[in-house]
This record gives C-alpha cells, sequence and structure tokens, in this order.
C-alpha cells in the first residue's frame, strides 16, 4: 500500500469512529438556527419517521456492531432491507436528516432554508462517501466473493423493488434497545428542540 492510499484508508477510519460526532453538526445547526412551521413539521416529521423505522428495521438484522468505532462484520447479512438496498442505515439516517431538515426550516427565508436544508444534507453525504468505500473493503477483504456477489445482486443506494435472492440473517427485535439507545435520545432531543422552537414561533 502506498503512502495515498494508506493515508486515505486512516481518513476513512478516522471519519467512521467519528461518524456520530460529524453527523451530529448540522443538527446542532439546524436547532439553532432553524424556524419551523406548522406545515414544515407536518411535511418533515413523518419522513423523519420513515427514516428512523427503516433504521430500526436495518439495526434488528445487523445488531449492536452498528455502534462499534471500527467496521464489524462477524456475517454478511443479505436479508431484511439488506435484500433490497446494501446501504439501509444509511438510507433511513438520510431520510430522517431530511424530513428534520425540512420541518425545522418552514420559516426561514427561501435562500436561508435552501443553504440549510442543503447544507445539511451535503455533510451527510460527505460523511457517508467517505466511509461507505472503508466498509467495503473491509466487507471485500472478509468475504470475498460471496460480497462480490452480493454487490452484483444489490444496489448501494436506491433499492429494488423486489428482495434479491439468496437472502441469510434474521430479525432480533432485543438488539433494538441496545443498539439504538443513543439514536432515540438525538431523535428525542430533535422533536424536542422543535416543538419548543414551534411554540416560541
Amino acid at each position: 500500500m502506498n503512502d495515498d492510499s494508506s493515508q486515505a484508508q486512516d481518513l476513512r477510519s478516522l471519519v467512521f469512529a467519528q461518524r456520530g460526532t460529524l453527523l451530529a453538526l448540522p443538527a446542532v445547526v439546524l436547532a439553532a438556527l432553524g424556524k419551523p412551521s406548522a406545515f414544515s413539521i407536518a411535511t418533515g416529521l413523518p419522513l423523519a419517521f420513515t427514516g428512523e423505522a427503516i433504521r430500526m428495521w436495518a439495526v434488528g438484522y445487523s445488531g449492536v456492531t452498528t455502534r462499534s468505532d471500527r467496521v464489524i462484520a462477524p456475517k454478511l447479512v443479505t436479508a431484511g432491507p439488506y435484500a433490497y438496498v446494501r446501504n439501509p442505515l444509511y438510507v433511513g439516517n438520510f431520510l430522517t436528516a431530511a424530513g428534520f431538515a425540512f420541518a425545522f426550516t418552514g420559516k426561514n427565508g427561501a435562500l436561508p432554508r435552501a443553504l440549510l436544508v442543503a447544507g445539511s444534507l451535503a455533510a451527510m453525504l460527505g460523511v457517508y462517501a467517505t466511509i461507505v468505500p472503508h466498509e467495503e473493503a473491509y466487507l471485500r477483504r472478509t468475504f470475498g466473493e460471496e460480497f462480490d456477489e452480493y454487490t452484483r445482486r444489490v444496489p448501494p443506494v436506491f433499492p429494488l423493488v423486489e428482495p434479491a435472492e439468496p437472502q441469510q440473517g434474521s430479525y432480533d427485535p432485543e438488539v433494538i434497545a441496545a443498539a439504538e439507545s443513543r439514536t432515540f435520545l438525538t431523535f428525542g432531543a430533535m422533536l424536542a428542540v422543535l416543538a419548543v422552537k414551534a411554540l416560541r414561533s
């Protein structure tokens, strides 16, 4: 591995380890600068809840390893949402972020709203564009042809209409509480801030 490749890998590892903090920054900006309206809340929150539901569905299959500071995969999961799209956690996160971005900015002017929404989602895309190759490199090293075959069947972002076969893995609802406690706290905090801002506006 040359120096450039090594540095790129180190950067991806760092971003992966700090992904929670990095993804929290746009939420803090929205909470500070957003001006919600009743309409923006009514249209944004269903999208946010849909994203969280997708995330919980994915975590039920992938388990608590999703909270690790480094990539861990005891097995290659290809069932549930992973039969439709390779990165359901990140698809769910993106929908949740988009929902909150719309919800928080209903009374912001057109340009500030566009900047807040676009900036929040661009920051998220930047993080994911860095860590997805890092994860996939690990999965390819670990599972080899099995992972390559999976990538040929299942797209990375835009889901299939019908689930791909074969599938392996099972849903375990018991991991949700342990794996998602931090997400639930963040989601709840965003709802609380949104409610306070709506009442004051």
